[in-house]
């Protein structure tokens, strides 16, 4: 879960950490629902909540509407509207008594953000995480002096980073079963372990081998390189053989996984990288559907282009533009390299990204769990522009 932009429990799954609006104190029966607004009609607001369950507004004559800003701190400057201001896809916390039938809420205060502020808010996320982010493997956590550092990518000439951590930096951490953004929930340092996958945004040295953290997402996921044993497009799964373990893997394709296929002559360009090659044949590897190179790394829900800073290749990028397979597209003993979240005890684990056509990588690496580390750091979010809120 995120934290607020200015309503307490109002998740509008934006970047920013603000402190809750002030607001008089709760009392015995009083409901706070909040949520996206579904319907309207006459006085009775239909409220999809956070929670799941669909709820009904009533505003009465004597309910106070207010309209607030994301990042607003407090309702001393709220504006007052009207019922009429309230449109479908706004968010609202409502406050009152249930109705004698508990089907329904009789308001006494309703806050609200407008749909199209929040859009507002989440592309300024977007273009600063994109602007001022960072992400990689963790090599290296020492908590009692808040630095972290991020292991230089398989492939490129980039450096190792190192992330400073203070007091005022916001840590989020990925629950093991979900890669969406607002399914993260406040961190610390202590959780953050080596191997993690990391992304942070904030302010870069000169030499760009630091960075001051304003804000890191952390989780711990696996990283697979295999080959497909079997797929269920019903169940929609994918069973490999993991290539490190010599074991299967069943794991989950949902609606944010991310299956692409790498053209014959990209990942040969990436194999000769992974054997020592020059630089320039990942630097030079057509995308599949152009784009043009941005001076950032990507942004969880970003869209930066092909190149960071230092330039070396980003991976993520380039990526994101090679063909699009499914499930039926993969065929038994096809070569795939994975990132999946962890998975519980109940749960299989979530393909985050699935690469095929990679068997050119797989044979210049003897070391398949190196191979798969191409993959690193996936884009937070399944390329679902989770963190600037996508999942309202």
């Amino acid at each position: 879960m995120l934290a607020s932009v200015g309503l307490p429990a109002l998740n509008y799954a934006t970047s920013d950490q603000t402190q809750e609006p002030s607001a008089p104190p709760s009392t015995a029966g009083t409901l706070k629902p909040v949520g996206v607004v579904k319907a309207i009609s006459g006085n009775t607001i239909t409220l999809a909540t956070d929670a799941g369950p669909t709820t009904s507004i009533i505003v009465q004559d004597s309910t106070r509407l207010m309209r607030i800003s994301p990042g607003q701190k407090d309702l001393k400057d709220a504006a007052p509207i009207q019922l009429q201001d309230v449109q479908v896809g706004d968010r609202i916390l409502a406050r009152g008594k249930s109705s004698d039938d508990g089907k329904s809420v009789q308001a006494s205060s309703i806050v609200l953000m407008k749909e199209s502020d929040v859009a507002a808010k989440q592309e300024r996320d977007r273009e600063d995480w994109q602007k001022r982010g960072v992400g990689g493997l963790v090599s290296k956590v020492d908590a009692a002096s808040g630095a972290i550092t991020l292991a230089a990518p398989v492939i490129g000439d980039a450096k190792p980073i190192t992330i400073h951590i203070s007091k005022s930096t916001i840590i989020r951490r990925y629950s093991p079963d979900s890669v969406k953004f607002d399914d993260a929930t406040p961190g610390t340092i202590d959780q953050v372990n080596v191997g993690d996958q990391l992304r942070a945004r904030g302010v870069r040295s000169a030499d760009g081998t630091e960075l001051t953290a304003d804000e890191v997402v952390s989780g711990t996921f696996r990283n697979v390189a295999g080959l497909v044993v079997s797929t269920d497009a019903a169940a929609n799964t994918v069973t490999v053989t993991d290539l490190a373990t010599k074991k299967p893997l069943t794991l989950r394709i949902n609606a944010d996984s991310q299956l692409r296929k790498l053209p014959p002559t990209v990942a040969q360009r990436l194999a000769s990288r992974l054997r020592g090659g020059s630089a320039d044949d990942t630097k030079s590897a057509p995308p599949s559907g152009g784009g043009q190179p941005a001076s950032t790394g990507p942004a969880p829900g970003g869209n930066a282009g092909a190149s960071r800073p230092t330039g070396s290749p980003d991976f993520q990028q380039m990526l994101k533009r090679m063909p699009a397979v499914t499930i039926a597209d993969l065929q038994k003993g096809d070569a795939v390299m994975i990132v999946t979240t962890q998975g519980t005890a109940t749960t299989q684990p979530t393909a985050i990204t699935l690469l095929s056509g990679v068997e050119p990588i797989l044979s210049a690496s003897p070391n398949s769990n190196r191979a798969a580390m191409l993959l690193s750091p996936w884009n937070l979010g399944g390329g679902a522009d989770a963190a600037a809120g996508a999942n309202q």
